[in-house]
């Protein structure tokens, strides 16, 4: 990593397998006080089960929260970090839009898994410019599930989605085939939101806990409107260069 976003290298690396491994993006004592401030607020707000439908029947839990930054300003500070930023525009370009962004703790012994899966389903974009970065705030070894890909994955465009949770088939794309990333607290995984991919069950004695931010060219213009949030829009690197008269926002929900 360069401190201008990624390497040469690392930019090549991405556009071959659809993701990059990003090693010590914060440090230790930065990891483990964002970590601190999620599971405070997982206490403030209470169970709050993510378990996809797929895989409701196993008998697994995870925590979450979508737009953590109306919750903790430490995380609207994280948002513009110039360390996450600058890699966002070595991904997607000068400018950087926030999509969403939300909490993920999979709590000891049962943390829930992730079918496979391409994010592209939930927030189809025109241009594909959607990229994924997940921050680690504690280690992520295999057995407490960790982020499992299929290298190159994205270059195969949008598959077939099964199921309500919109999961990648399974004969296909099998879990057990998916190539581990296991990650060090504070380290980062920049990703397409059509990479293959999903986790396994944390079957540690600690949770994992990451945040998730999605992040896209404010100019690649969504093929739907399912998906979203508080904040969407929010300028996290550049500028919006649409040209677009101003109008108060509770005009615009009027309209």
């Amino acid at each position: 990593m360069t401190s201008n976003g990624l390497s040469e290298a690392q930019r090549e690396f991405y556009q071959h397998n659809g993701y990059v491994h990003v090693r010590g993006l914060i440090d230790a004592g930065e990891a483990a006080a964002y970590r601190a401030e999620l599971h405070a607020l997982a206490e403030r707000q209470g169970d709050n089960d993510a378990t996809w439908s797929s895989v409701k029947d196993s008998d697994t839990h995870i925590l979450h929260c979508h737009d953590v930054h109306f919750r903790s300003a430490a995380f609207t500070r994280l948002l513009v970090d110039p360390r996450v930023t600058g890699i966002a525009q070595s991904i997607v370009g000068p400018n950087v839009e926030l999509h969403h962004n939300k909490m993920f703790i999979k709590p000891p012994e049962r943390g829930s898994p992730f079918p496979m899966h391409q994010d592209y389903p939930y927030f189809p974009h025109a241009r594909h410019s959607m990229i994924a970065a997940i921050i680690h705030f504690d280690d992520a070894p295999e057995e407490k599930g960790c982020l499992r890909v299929y290298p190159g994955s994205h270059r195969l465009g949008p598959i077939e989605a099964i199921g309500d949770d919109h999961h990648a088939p399974e004969d296909r794309f099998p879990i057990e085939r998916a190539t581990p990333i296991p990650a060090k607290a504070g380290d980062a995984i920049f990703m397409s939101y059509l990479l293959v991919h999903g986790s396994g069950v944390n079957v540690s004695d600690e949770p994992r806990t990451t945040l998730l931010i999605q992040m896209r060219d404010p100019e690649d213009e969504p093929l739907n409107d399912r998906h979203t949030s508080r904040g969407q829009g929010m300028m996290l690197a550049g500028i919006d260069p649409r040209h677009q008269a101003f109008g108060f926002a509770w005009e615009e929900q009027a309209a």
